[in-house]
């Protein structure tokens, strides 16, 4: 997993004249057992990363001041157990921009500000799928959070969760390296 920072340089693409499309896909990830019950509600809890040209996404929590955005092998993101994957669209940007573009939405999305009713990795999918194909996520993907939006001023305080402090089975992050 590496961690990406809008300071990183990207790397050059040769082109031959012409644009190509590039798929996204949502990566959709059980964070519980449970979701094998909840998921045919319409419910459940998890996370999801945005894949496109063969890189996959992502944001989580960390204890620091900087981006939280990073990305990982498709379809594999440590911690997490893949369900499935949903195709959303595709954009013309090629892989380099698509880069410039992470960089600069990460800017956004630092580690210390995720909530898991707020600002969560399917808050950040559904911003980068808007931003890139005009379209959001399917609403099925972060319905907790918006149910718990509704109704965590009436949870007990003990209970009542505002933000993680790391992914889960998830090392302290090394920096970006390319």
């Amino acid at each position: 997993m590496r961690l990406l920072r809008s300071s990183s340089s990207s790397s050059k693409e040769q082109y031959n004249g012409e644009k190509t499309r590039a798929l996204l896909y949502l990566n959709v990830y059980d964070l519980t057992p449970v979701n094998n019950y909840l998921y045919w509600f319409g419910l459940g809890v998890f996370h999801s990363g945005i894949e496109v040209h063969g890189l996959e996404y992502g944001y989580g929590a960390h204890d620091y001041p900087t981006s939280g955005v990073f990305e990982v092998e498709p379809r594999s993101c440590p911690g997490f157990v893949f369900r499935r994957a949903v195709l959303l669209g595709s954009t013309d940007m090629s892989r380099s921009e698509v880069r410039s573009f992470m960089e600069h939405i990460s800017e956004k999305y630092h580690g210390d500000s995720y909530h898991l009713i707020a600002k969560n990795c399917n808050h950040f999918a559904d911003e980068v799928c808007s931003r890139l194909t005009g379209k959001p996520i399917p609403g099925w993907v972060n319905r907790l959070a918006r149910v718990g939006s509704f109704c965590n001023c009436i949870l007990p305080e003990a209970i009542q969760v505002t933000r993680i402090s790391h992914l889960p089975d998830h090392q302290a992050f090394s920096g970006f390296c390319s």
